[in-house]
């Protein structure tokens, strides 16, 4: 199968997962599955979050997802338990919908290893 089929049949069974799971089956968004993967790698997830801390969540997704690209890597938790990632490597400049590509393929590899898709 080619590598983008797989990689788009992969997003589609994992969107469908996550959306049954966490949204009553209402399709969850490729920001709204980054910040459920930043909830989880926090580890503290039965609270409610402020604003600002939410995107601190999305932030410590995206240095997660990406780390296995080589463009992060993981430095420390700090007092409140919060993973703080370092830079290796800036990301390349790309178009939106490169980015996307990326982030699902970050996605699909992250759920693979945590055994949620096969």
């Amino acid at each position: 199968m080619a590598r983008d089929q797989e990689l788009k049949e992969r997003w589609e069974a994992l969107v469908t997962l996550l959306s049954n799971r966490f949204a009553d089956g209402d399709t969850l968004d490729l920001d709204a599955i980054i910040y459920l993967v930043g909830i989880q790698e926090l580890g503290q997830l039965h609270r409610k979050f402020k604003k600002d801390e939410k995107l601190d969540l999305m932030h410590i997704a995206i240095c997660r997802l990406l780390e296995p690209f080589g463009y992060y890597e993981f430095d420390y938790f700090d007092d409140q338990g919060w993973p703080h990632y370092k830079i290796l490597e800036q990301l390349p400049p790309l178009k939106a919908g490169e980015q996307s590509v990326l982030m699902k393929e970050a996605l699909v590899q992250y759920f693979i290893e945590k055994e949620v898709l096969s």
